[in-house]
């Protein structure tokens, strides 16, 4: 699981330490591609290999148009770094590009996946949607926890 917000610079050759609690669980690999909102985000790479499995099953063959977009998106867009023995990974300038990463970021937990942001643009998401976070817990979370 990732959790916490971390806040990390890109250095000059685009590279992004990760933060030391996640690399135990990234371990077997890790997989960096476009996420919502203009993020990135990050992946084990068993449960990327989940999510293709879940999405490989979840229509007839050749898939939905929403799913064959959806494919296009995460898994084109996708790569597989390798950390160094600094625990830091290159982001590929295309990914950077989209998610307007130049040098401060915010690397934030999701649960099964962390997020890559750009410092100023996750200062706008958290400032725009703070007020409506209590509204949303009815809604996400299931009544018997």
């Amino acid at each position: 699981m990732f959790f916490g917000t971390h806040v990390l610079r890109l250095d000059e050759k685009g590279r992004l330490a990760l933060p030391s609690r996640y690399r135990d669980e990234l371990s077997e690999g890790l997989v960096i591609t476009k996420g919502q909102e203009r993020c990135l985000f990050g992946y084990p790479a068993a449960y990327m290999s989940r999510i293709a499995d879940s999405l490989a099953h979840s229509s007839a063959p050749g898939g939905s148009r929403a799913v064959r977009e959806y494919e296009r998106f995460l898994f084109g867009s996708a790569d597989n770094p390798t950390p160094d023995k600094a625990g830091r990974v290159v982001v590929r300038p295309e990914l950077r590009d989209y998610a307007g990463l130049d040098r401060d970021c915010v690397v934030v937990g999701a649960n099964t996946r962390f997020e890559i942001w750009e410092s100023a643009a996750w200062a706008r998401f958290v400032a725009d949607r703070e007020d409506s976070f209590s509204d949303l817990e009815a809604e996400v979370l299931p009544r018997a926890i």
